[in-house]
């Protein structure tokens, strides 16, 4: 098990791992829905007897040749994820998917699209605590543009001078191969990580949408942040739930296509448990 010292440096708080924490194996996946991770469970035959209670949340530990890979949710928001990966990594967990919903803001993106990020733009509140010097030197809020030296390891900067985070390219290449072998198509891009859900105003859509953002969530860029900063693998597989592209809301939460993609991302990540 890592030590305190080992995982957490200079923090002073850090997840408590005392002689009842599990011992997880490299592989986990963390689901913000409910009803996706009660499907992944069942594609995974892990039943309540696998659970134990994790904060508001609950992780499912395989056993026998499943004992690999951990299962854990439903959760929302950036704050509340980023504690979650941070017990996994002090359990033992060094590779993670992240399985979530998010809202068009592409024109060419519609609902019950497969999308795999290749960077997140930071408009959330945790990333900075994980960049000291930039911190320390300009509000990070409200995707405000950044001087290249004020950056750490785990955040870039596009051309346009967007602060990003960005997911672990092994494991994107193993998602995206599977996805593949699965015939499950998926596009690949940007998405906006904001904090404010009903905030996501026709200025910010459109100022996103001249800089290819396919879409916007609540979790990505500061699951990369802290899996850059922690040195573990991190990527995220999201499901397009609405379209915010036409600056008028259309939810797609009971529509067919929404659920059907669902369900087959879930069909993907069971395989890479099994065979990552």
């Amino acid at each position: 098990m890592i030590t305190q010292t080992e995982t957490f440096d200079d923090a002073i708080t850090y997840p408590l791992t005392g002689k009842n924490a599990p011992h997880l194996g490299p592989f986990a996946v963390m689901v913000s829905d409910k009803d996706d991770l009660g499907l992944l469970c069942g594609l995974m035959n892990l039943g309540e007897d696998k659970a134990r209670n994790l904060l508001m949340s609950k992780v499912y530990i395989g056993n026998g040749s499943s004992k690999r890979f951990a299962i854990a949710g439903p959760l929302i928001g950036s704050p509340y994820a980023v504690i979650l990966l941070e017990h996994l990594i002090s359990w033992g967990a060094r590779q993670f998917i992240f399985f979530g919903w998010c809202g068009a803001v592409s024109h060419d993106v519609k609902i019950g699209d497969v999308i795999v990020p290749t960077s997140a733009i930071i408009d959330e509140g945790t990333s900075k605590h994980y960049m000291d010097r930039y911190a320390h030197s300009t509000e990070l809020n409200n995707v405000q543009q950044a001087n290249r030296g004020d950056l750490v390891e785990c955040v870039d900067q596009t051309p346009d001078g967007l602060c990003v985070s960005r997911p672990s390219e092994s494991i994107v290449k193993k998602a995206k191969a599977t996805l593949s072998i699965k015939g499950i198509g998926f596009r690949e891009g940007p998405v906006w990580t904001t904090d404010a859900i009903y905030r996501e105003t026709r200025e910010k859509v459109e100022y996103f949408q001249k800089n290819d953002v396919l879409a916007v969530e609540m979790e990505s860029s500061a699951l990369f942040t802290v899996g850059r900063f922690r040195n573990v693998d991190v990527c995220g597989i999201l499901v397009v739930s609405d379209e915010l592209s036409t600056f008028k809301w259309r939810p797609g939460f009971r529509k067919k296509r929404f659920v059907k993609s669902r369900k087959a991302v879930a069909e993907v990540i069971s395989r890479l448990c099994k065979n990552i």
